[in-house]
């Protein structure tokens, strides 16, 4: 018995020498994150402060507070589109409707207040629903009608800015005050603003904090991976494309705001710039990344340049030789970041 006692004690070193060793083995030190790490990671946010650098050298003007309000709404308008157009994104999507589907949802909107006699407060409910509704349309044609993404979206760009046109037999419609006070200002902050804030918030929060958020990611990085994972894909797919027109929706009620009537050619063009804030703010074309945050920087990036060469005088055609070499400079980068 006294022999049985000591030899456990005897042994009880080499026991835990045993198991500090196992516990070093399967905890291995975490490697240190690079500077180009850093950058990687960051890189929109250092453009985005090199660019504001930039342009107060080059303008004093551009760092003053009316000016600085005035970025932000500007960046408002596509920002809200580039939301939309990150879970697209993120599932390895395009959407190429949103601009048109923001010019028919105001334009409905307007319709139904002047036309059909409705309360005001209806058209800031009415435009979200047509813009959820017809990116519902495009979201069933990919999930479940098998279309690519480019091919659909393409068709409902089309068919939405036709339909605005016929809506409103191509002349503006006059918005009520309820709309109209989207453009303008709650304090001393502009009302744009505010929505896109509260628009970057709902993002971020979905992508990051819900089930449906974090099964986006796993889509867009291996759509069949992810249906054998047992997630619903074709709903899920559906319902990126839904979510898109719904904030197409909402930006072109802030865009009919501003503008103080709702134009059925309003926001042509814009989808570009949304799906160029996307990437500039580290999303990557082929799908699997993006960030809320990411996107809200690649917009401020846009609408910063933009500002600064309005500044500068610069004209509308160089301008948008500039916006380009931007774009491809961002979708270069995102190339070379796939690659490595």
């Amino acid at each position: 018995m006294p022999a049985e006692s000591v030899t456990p004690a005897r042994n009880a070193p080499a026991e835990r020498s045993r198991t500090r060793d196992e516990k070093d083995v399967q905890a291995p030190a975490r490697p240190k994150r690079t500077f180009k790490d850093w950058l990687a990671d960051n890189g929109a946010l250092v453009g985005l402060v090199l660019v504001c650098v930039v342009m107060f050298i080059a303008t004093p003007a551009f760092l003053t507070v009316p000016n600085l309000l005035n970025v932000g709404v500007q960046a408002a308008v596509v920002a809200i589109l580039a939301f939309g157009m990150t879970f697209v994104i993120i599932t390895g999507g395009i959407d190429l409707s949103v601009g048109s589907v923001a010019a028919l949802s105001s334009i409905a909107a307007g319709w139904l207040v002047a036309s059909a006699g409705l309360p005001g407060p209806v058209a800031l409910l009415a435009a979200p629903l047509v813009g959820l509704l017809t990116g519902l349309v495009s979201g069933a044609a990919i999930a479940y009608g098998k279309l690519p993404a480019f091919i659909a979206t393409l068709a409902m760009l089309s068919i939405a800015r036709g339909l605005a046109l016929v809506i409103s037999g191509g002349r503006p419609i006059d918005m009520p005050d309820a709309v109209s006070a989207l453009g303008g200002d709650l304090g001393p902050v502009p009302v744009p603003i505010l929505v896109l804030l509260v628009a970057w918030a709902v993002t971020a929060f979905v992508l990051n904090r819900t089930v449906f958020g974090r099964s986006l990611y796993a889509i867009g990085g291996n759509e069949e991976a992810a249906r054998l994972a047992g997630l619903p894909v074709k709903r899920s797919l559906a319902a990126v494309y839904a979510l898109s027109g719904l904030f197409a929706g909402i930006a072109g009620m802030v865009l009919a705001g501003r503008l103080a009537s709702a134009q059925p050619q309003a926001a042509s063009g814009y989808e570009l710039d949304a799906i160029a804030a996307v990437v500039i703010g580290g999303a990557s074309l082929a799908g699997g990344s993006g960030k809320a945050t990411g996107t809200l920087i690649g917009a401020l990036v846009l609408a910063v340049i933009r500002n600064g060469l309005n500044l500068l005088n610069v004209t509308a055609f160089w301008q948008q030789v500039v916006i380009g070499l931007v774009i491809a400079a961002a979708v270069g980068i995102d190339v070379l970041r796939s690659r490595r």
